[in-house]
């Protein structure tokens, strides 16, 4: 089976521990562009718990189904110092912030235009800070067994465990599971990796 996957924004456990198992990747532009999902959204420990960043993105005309592969970001408000700052305050006594910071920084000091493309500039740029190869293609929904929706609607709860780990707020709100994957570069560094493995091996009845 080939999934078909949409790039989301840094993405959170269950969706990179399902990167993690496949063999090959394929990212569609043609499906239609949903509201309220983790295309433009990621979910962070921030001090008050769990925050919401969210990109805003640029208004259609009436009456047209988008497509992802055309979302156009907005820049109207200044979401990325305000994404970055957020991300600073939540993780900046993380034990792997200094190390990490310098490589997701940038993603927040550039405009890109299309939200397709800026997603998956930063999931090669995870795999990357994880040591994890990653081959993958874009195409058409065409000749593939299967689009994985389910991976980036937050309305689907996962009927996962999730191993806890250190996070910064946790003394305060407890573990939290299943966020950004932010939470788990800046908390676990090299070991991430090991961690999404283990999670899928541990869940895998539970995923695609």
């Amino acid at each position: 089976m080939i999934p078909i996957i949409c790039p989301a924004y840094f993405p959170n456990v269950k969706y990179f521990a399902n990167l993690l198992q496949q063999k090959f990747i394929v990212f569609s532009g043609d499906t239609f562009y949903q509201k309220q999902t983790f295309r433009n959204r990621t979910v962070i420990y921030g001090a008050n718990k769990e925050l919401n960043l969210i990109i805003p993105i640029r208004h259609w005309k009436k009456g047209k189904k988008p497509i992802d592969s055309k979302i156009k970001i907005a820049y109207d408000m200044d979401w990325q110092n305000q994404h970055w700052k957020s991300i600073c305050s939540a993780y900046r006594s993380s034990p792997y912030f200094e190390f990490y910071e310098h490589e997701i920084a940038p993603f927040y000091k550039e405009e890109k235009e299309n939200l397709f493309l800026f997603n998956l500039s930063i999931i090669e740029k995870v795999m990357a800070l994880i040591d994890e190869s990653f081959k993958y293609k874009i195409s058409s929904l065409k000749g593939f067994d299967v689009y994985i929706d389910k991976l980036i609607d937050p309305k689907i709860k996962p009927k996962t465990k999730f191993e806890s780990y250190p996070q910064v707020f946790a003394s305060k709100y407890g573990f939290i599971p299943n966020l950004s994957i932010l939470d788990i570069i800046f908390n676990l560094g090299p070991n991430s990796s090991n961690y999404l493995r283990r999670h899928f091996a541990e869940n895998k009845n539970f995923y695609i």
